[in-house]
């Protein structure tokens, strides 16, 4: 029988795989503060984290896409004198509405895997 302890899946500090699934309620917390143009966005979450996470563009850019089409954010062409065009993106009433289930939702499960996790005093930790 083996018993050499696993690596734990990621070493990474934040693991992008449990953050991948947080990249709408991460973008709209970021567009709560103010309208945006894309790499604002990507910018904004990669210092947020002190370089620890970074958004794929191709992530982010899909991200846009799904937001704006279900509503919880609406997309417009600033009108910038210099430099390329850029399309801003502005949170909607629908999607504070999803940002703030979003962030009870991963409150309460932050909880539950605290206490789960915790192998000092989680009740399913302990020796009968």
């Amino acid at each position: 029988m083996n018993t050499a302890t696993p690596e734990p899946r990621g070493t990474e500090p934040l693991s992008s795989e449990v953050l991948r699934g947080h990249t709408d309620a991460i973008v709209l917390t970021v567009l709560r503060r103010q309208d945006r143009y894309g790499y604002e966005i990507y910018k904004a979450i990669g210092d947020a984290t002190g370089g620890e996470y970074e958004v794929k563009e191709a992530t982010l850019y899909a991200t846009f896409r799904r937001l704006v089409r279900d509503g919880l954010v609406d997309a417009y062409w600033g009108d910038e004198t210099q430099g390329g065009r850029r399309k801003y993106y502005s949170i909607t009433d629908a999607g504070r509405a999803y940002q703030e289930r979003a962030v009870r939702d991963w409150r309460a499960t932050q909880r539950i895997l605290t206490t789960l996790l915790d192998t000092k005093n989680s009740p399913i930790s302990k020796e009968a």
